[in-house]
């Protein structure tokens, strides 16, 4: 039976925020976690070895593999690109990562963030050729990746590597639109490709359930349901999304998220206008109007990408929270920097919508390239 075919829901358990107690794992609460979300129906468990300070893989040998027959469970793991340097240390890495896990195979092996820096390190080490004979023999059920970059660099992999059977994106209500993440554009090739998608992050790191006041009162009149039930139920209606993966940390949020994702309905129309309307109010005042045309970027002498530029500065506004910066360097690394503007104002005379870009630019060097203490 295909690993596809075993997934039971739409709902995957994240293993990268479980609880620990005094940096040790929290066998028993862990352990609960799993038995209230397995019990509910669901069974898709994703970890990495740089998950929680490298102890996710042992809390899920601790408290899932050793405790549940390997039938009844699927298990995703990944090669991250910090544990090997030469197509020589993969196998080894892999096979540490079994032993980890405390088992014999993984149902999903996922090259991890991918994008194109280190699509280029992949290939150099023949990591996707590696993966691709360890599905040969039986080690791996398939194989697939994670991915955090444009939807150009994703179809250059798929193209590349028509192997890969599933892509795993950043997916959610606030990035679904934001020219930073391209979470659209990354999902519509999926779809072009053919591929299944694995959705992660899609309450934002836990940002889009802690809200402002007047988000909440928008979710409050068209329902009872969590403030994350409306992000994660907004990613799984989606065609072609076998799981959303929520990064649960204690037996409550287990409990809330199989309540309303074991009969899964996608959301209504009155909630998706709520959705529309608190993205609305996520975006806020202080939201940096660029529509993401890109005709201040081709006049641009120091090779800025404004607009990326822009909706990281948006991103880090808003929620305050790492990714921002990662999406900066990421779509900063090969081009200009915010402090590479020579400040010609040729883009504030290509802005359609007349934005101060100059000064968005220097708001941008602050946040993001700021020297560290």
């Amino acid at each position: 039976m295909s690993s596809f075919d075993k997934i039971r829901g739409k709902l995957g358990f994240g293993a990268m925020r479980l609880p620990l107690i005094d940096q040790e794992i929290d066998a028993k609460t862990i352990s609960a976690m799993v038995d209230a979300y397995m019990a509910a129906g669901f069974n898709y468990f994703d970890t990495a070895r740089g998950y929680m300070e490298e102890k996710s893989e042992a809390a899920l040998k601790a408290c899932l593999t050793s405790r549940y027959p390997r039938e009844s469970y699927v298990l995703a793991d990944k090669l991250s690109p910090m544990y090997f340097s030469k197509e020589e240390d993969i196998r080894p890495f892999f096979e540490s990562q079994l032993e980890a896990c405390g088992v014999e195979y993984f149902d999903f092996y996922l090259m991890h963030a991918q994008d194109r820096k280190k699509f280029r390190k992949y290939k150099e080490c023949r990591a996707y050729e590696t993966a691709i004979a360890l599905k040969e023999e039986g080690r791996i059920r398939h194989f697939g990746i994670s991915f955090h970059d444009t939807a150009e660099v994703l179809e250059e992999i798929l193209t590349e590597y028509p192997e890969i059977e599933v892509v795993q994106i950043q997916f959610n209500y606030m990035d679904y639109e934001d020219i930073s993440v391209d979470s659209k554009r990354v999902y519509e090739t999926c779809r072009r490709f053919g591929k299944p998608v694995i959705a992660m992050e899609p309450v934002k790191g836990g940002c889009l359930a802690r809200l402002p006041e007047e988000a909440k009162a928008i979710y409050d009149a068209v329902g009872t349901g969590s403030y994350a039930s409306y992000a994660i139920r907004f990613a799984a209606g989606f065609e072609g999304i076998v799981t959303v993966l929520s990064g649960m940390s204690d037996v409550e949020m287990v409990t809330d998220n199989v309540g309303y994702m074991k009969a899964f309905q996608p959301l209504t129309a009155a909630e998706t206008e709520a959705v529309k309307q608190v993205t609305a109010i996520l975006r806020g005042t202080d939201f940096i109007p660029c529509t993401g045309c890109r005709y201040c970027v081709d006049g641009c002498p120091a090779d800025i990408p404004i607009p990326e530029v822009l909706a990281s500065l948006n991103t880090k506004r808003i929620f305050q929270n790492w990714n921002a910066g990662y999406y900066y360097s990421l779509h900063t690394h090969g081009h200009g920097k915010a402090s590479a503007c020579i400040g010609c104002g040729a883009c504030e005379g290509a802005c359609p919508q007349h934005l101060p870009i100059r000064s968005y630019l220097e708001s941008a060097v602050k946040e993001f390239e700021k020297e560290k203490d």
